[in-house]
């Protein structure tokens, strides 16, 4: 412990270095932005009080010297002191819950402020598609918008994670595989049995590339993490969720599983801003499996199948892992006059895991301007993020080459001390070290040589630029150019040293090692028109847009159990002859495409929402099918404008849309050419061309209703949708004699159909203490309606694999879960074997639950006394079923804590039936061996998924810097926590965590890394 925690001081202290380093470069930079800013005339400070109507004092209000960044919050009594300000400046009063009022500065030294409460807070401004201002009250369709700061609570690297139950609808699994690793993403259930159904990430209105590396499986393998692991969370503004199609029609095809947008801080108008955020979390295990540690093995078997007790060590699982940390670090500068604004921000992050040497490195730079020309008519702006981004040694799972299975495999009467202190040892006749294990077993190796001599790096450098251009043509209508370049250059490699599992690795060793970069160019151009005709309105778009992207475009190389020519030589000429470096190539795609929108308004109270788009997309070339139109249509009405309501309803509105929108087809599948193979000649094609492919089709439908009631202090959103979709794109076995060996269809109807609840509340509002709530509630069911019609029993499995097995079929539902069940009488009792007296298991597969819960639940708080502040999230799934395959195996060897219970107990009580014997009782390794190990009984490892856990827990404190005399603007000190605890689990494992974040492998368990919790701390400091 006391090495750990030096070492995580002497990371702590490199972390603040590097910040200091940098300030050196962000000095030089804070010369511009005071340029920007110069010229102002400062001539006094203002003080005063804001009370609110009932005269409560209050505290937190924002008082902030219009079009500049010069400004304060009142302290616990209501009270404010405002520097610099001069004669015709106006002085803005903001508070959430109450209207804002706006004073002109006319030399007064006091200015006391009574605000009065906002009934209806009906002017909320969101971002919709394509970067689009929207009233939120004209929308016809559901969206949702979390701010930065409430998204980054948890101070989670990847920031997706901190939008779980805070949004209803959004469904997001974490990988296990560490800091950057990726995440699950799913809005409104799954869509589409070959493409993945995550949304599409937008960038302040442009889509950016979120394309996911390899996963971890059921025989081991690596997430290679994905694109938002890269973005910087103190970059972010906020977050803009547009669940359906109907909210995402104008992004095309891509946008078919739903939208979100990031919309990232730009610099403002006034003095120069400098803000510094240093966050110091932990991590630890949570739990490890439930291990036995007095059953030992019999004549030095592998397993620990002893029937003889001992006394022996236990502490070495869990010492084997360290407590992770990751400091992240960010320093920002905002500033501007009224031509020019810019924002640039240097953020430093470092990891580690609780796996030793899992280490974690980033680095992001991000500068944003935005500069007006031409009498202000013209705007242009750009923005430039480059990040650097390295992972050391992620986290495995599954069977091969992952410590976790000789970690918890380890026969209890052996000396692991020993193993651990000597993982290798000197093989004179090799010349090399070699590794020390006690036992060649496919599935087991030494857990130290693992972390130790399997180094694993992938590297990303990646670079987003974008520019944008705003023409104000009339005070009506708009014209806007964009245009953005996305760059990643991605590598990764992993050495296996010789000595390693034979299995695996070769006498010499094993070099995998692949380098490729992804590439995407985007542009697009807008005319938007916004008027009002007497009690009419108009707001329109009318675009086109052209995007090409290059996917995965490099080379590869794995000579697996090929040997390398000299040991632990890691290069391309060492490589064996037989072994080919390949070319890699995911794809190259063109998407252009022509758009409208147009939002009729009537009195502020009727809305009618039309929208269309046409695409033509290079994957469907060659097939007659390339331009492909869809439309959506959406109606909103404002009843409380319609009708006298009573005092208690603040706010009524009602909406429906629907819309068509087409998903996008895989590369090179309507006529794949042939290829070269290792030995120089031609492997031909075998499947036939599907020059009649079409795009998959989306209808989607929804209604709701948004009500406001008691002057806006409890608010209700609902939401009834249903998606329908057809043409999905199906692989079948081609006819013999047609020479080809499968082909594929256009056929199938998913329909995903649900409920979404959101309810807020401020239940307590007065002048020292608040306290505002929210749920977040939804269920979706899914069902295959049809499949492949004239092949009724087609199935299409995810996942499957010894013991699990996940199937799609007419009937059925995404996330079916099938395996061997025992099998039984007609009175229920388990039939045991004649001979052997093992349990038997029936002769199929056969269902054995859903994967996805029934519905998600998500309780949000935020309480504020004075100048602390307290907030907490609770996440529930109910419902649904998980698999573990670890604590199959655990069983198999004997080293699980039930099978020694079982020992002690001389049995396993079972109701079973031998011929006509009735039996009650069963040998424990006969029994444990037969259900557990590598495809026994899964049933007996189905576990409910239902968990309700607390997500995040912060308490902050907010300093009066006023009184302090420094050049500080604001600070603030908070304790934050995540995952801390569970109050309900059954389940042996975190369900919510996920081997795999592409459509395989879900809710497995499969040895991964134990579920986590992380604590720590975050200062933020403006000047």
């Amino acid at each position: 412990m006391e090495k750990s925690f030096f070492k995580i001081s002497h990371q702590i202290t490199n972390g603040w270095l590097s910040v200091t380093k940098f300030a050196v470069i962000i000095s030089l930079i804070l010369s511009v932005f005071t340029g920007l800013a110069a010229g102002a005339d400062q001539s006094g400070d203002l003080t005063g009080k804001v009370t609110d109507d009932t005269n409560f004092s209050l505290p937190g209000v924002t008082v902030m010297v219009k079009g500049s960044t010069n400004g304060t919050i009142t302290n616990g009594d209501g009270v404010y002191v405002l520097k610099n300000v001069k004669e015709g400046d106006v002085i803005v009063f903001s508070f959430i819950g109450m209207l804002t009022q706006e004073v002109s500065f006319t030399g007064q030294s006091t200015l006391d402020i009574t605000l009065t409460t906002d009934t209806q807070d009906l002017d909320e401004v969101v971002v919709t598609a394509l970067g689009i201002q929207r009233d939120k009250k004209t929308l016809t369709y559901s969206s949702q918008q979390v701010s930065g700061e409430e998204m980054m609570k948890a101070r989670d690297i990847n920031f997706m994670s901190g939008l779980s139950g805070k949004t209803a609808g959004l469904e997001i699994k974490k990988s296990v595989s560490g800091a950057g690793g990726s995440t699950k993403t799913v809005l409104r259930g799954n869509h589409s049995l070959s493409q993945s159904s995550d949304p599409l990430y937008v960038i302040d209105g442009i889509p950016m590339v979120n394309r996911k590396g390899n996963q971890s499986g059921m025989w081991g393998g690596t997430d290679e993490g994905d694109g938002l692991s890269q973005i910087n969370p103190d970059d972010i503004e906020s977050i803009s969720i547009l669940k359906g199609a109907n909210a995402a029609i104008l992004y095309g095809s891509q946008g078919a599983n739903g939208v979100v947008i990031i919309n990232t801080k730009k610099g403002k108008e006034g003095q120069t801003s400098v803000n510094f955020s240093s966050s110091t979390i932990f991590e630890s295990i949570i739990e490890t499996p439930e291990l036995q540690f007095t059953y030992g093995s019999e004549g030095g078997a592998k397993e620990s199948w002893s029937y003889t007790k001992g006394n022996y060590a236990s502490d070495y699982v869990d010492d084997f892992f360290q407590t992770g940390y990751n400091l992240v670090n960010t320093l920002s500068v905002s500033g501007g006059n009224e031509k020019t604004t810019a924002y640039f921000s240097y953020g430093n992050t470092s990891a580690a895991g609780v796996i030793p040497n899992n280490e974690y490195a980033k680095n992001n730079v991000s500068f944003q301007q935005s500069t007006k020309l031409f009498n202000d008519k013209v705007k242009v702006s750009s923005n430039v993020m480059l990040v650097s981004e390295k992972a050391k040694n992620r986290n495995t799972a599954g069977y091969y080459l992952n410590p976790l299975t000789g970690l918890y495999f380890f026969p209890r009467d052996k000396d692991f001390a020993d193993y651990k202190e000597n993982y290798q040892y000197f093989d004179a006749e090799r010349n090399m070290n070699l590794q020390n294990w006690f036992v060649e077993d496919h599935h087991q190796s030494n857990p130290y040589w693992l972390i130790n001599n399997q180094p694993k790096e992938d590297i990303t450098k990646r670079v987003i630029a974008s520019m944008t251009v705003d023409y104000d043509i009339t005070d009506h209508l708009k014209f806007k150019v964009r245009g953005s370049y996305d760059y990643a250059n991605k590598s990764y490699e992993q050495k296996f040293y010789a000595g390693g599992n034979g299995t695996n690795v070769s006498t010499n060793g094993r070099w995998s090692y692949k380098k490729f970069t992804d590439e995407q160019v985007y542009t697009d151009g807008l005319f938007t028109y916004d008027n009002k005709f007497g009690n009419f309105s108009i707001n329109g778009v009318l675009g086109a847009s052209y995007q090409k992207g290059t996917y995965g475009s490099g080379i590869s190389v794995d000579n697996g159990t090929n040997a390398l020519l000299y040991p632990n030589e890691f290069n391309f000429q060492n490589l064996p002859t037989n072994v080919q470096v390949q070319s890699i190539y995911a794809g190259q795609i063109i998407k252009e495409g022509v758009f409208a929108n147009a939002q009729l308004g009537y009195k502020d109270m009727i809305f009618l929402d039309l929208s269309g788009r046409n695409d033509w997309s290079s994957t469907l070339a060659g097939t007659g099918n390339e331009s492909y139109f869809y439309p959506s249509v959406g109606l909103s009405g404002i009843v409380t404008e319609m009708i006298e309501a009573p005092e208690f309803l603040s706010f009524w509105k009602v909406r429906t849309s629907y819309s068509t929108v087409a998903n996008e087809v895989p590369f090179n599948v309507v006529n794949p050419m042939h290829t070269i193979n290792s030995g120089g000649g031609v492997d031909r094609n075998t499947q036939q061309p599907f020059d009649n492919l079409k795009p998959e089709m989306i209808r989607s439908f929804e209604v709701g209703t948004d009500v406001r009631l008691f002057e806006g202090r409890l608010g209700l959103d609902l939401t009834y949708y249903n998606i329908n979709s057809q043409d999905q794109f199906i692989t079948l076995p081609a006819p013999s004699g047609s020479g080809y060996t499968f082909y594929y269809i256009n056929a199938g109807e998913i329909v995903n159909k649900g409920i979404e609840i959101t309810l807020n509340g401020s239940v307590v509002e007065t002048s020292d203490f608040s306290w505002n709530t929210s749920i977040n509630f939804s269920n979706n069911h899914n069902e295959i309606v049809e499949l492949v019609p004239e092949f009724a029993d087609k199935q299409i499995s995810y996942g499957s694999s010894e013991g699990y097995t996940t199937y799609i079929m007419a009937g059925g539902s995404f996330g079916d879960l099938y395996g061997y069940k025992f099998k039984r009488n007609e009175a229920g009792q388990i039939m045991l074997d004649e001979d052997s007296g093992a349990p038997l298991k029936t002769a199929d597969k056969e269902y054995l639950g859903n994967l996805e819960p029934d519905f998600s639940l998500g309780w949000n708080n935020n309480f504020n006394y004075k100048q602390f502040g307290l907030s907490f999230l609770i996440n529930a799934k109910i419902g649904g079923e998980c698999f573990s395959q670890t604590e199959a195996m655990l069983d198999g060897y004997g080293v699980s804590a039930r099978s020694a219970e079982a020992r002690d107990n001389g049995g396993v009580a079972i109701n079973a039936i031998q011929g006509t014997t009735a039996v009650t009782s069963i040998d424990p390794q006969l029994y444990y061996t037969t259900v557990g190990d590598r495809n026994g009984i899964a049933e007996a490892y189905v576990y409910d998924r239902t968990n309700i856990r607390l997500s995040q827990l912060s308490l902050s404190y907010d300093f009066n810097v006023q009184s302090l005399g420094l050049p500080i603007k604001a600070a603030s000190f908070s304790v934050v926590g995540q995952n801390l605890f569970y109050f309900y689990k059954k389940a042996p494992f975190d369900p919510e965590l996920t081997m795999s974040t592409d459509m395989n492998s879900q809710s497995l368990d499969n040895f991964n890394v134990p579920a986590t919790r992380t604590y720590g701390f975050n200062l933020k400091v403006t000047f």
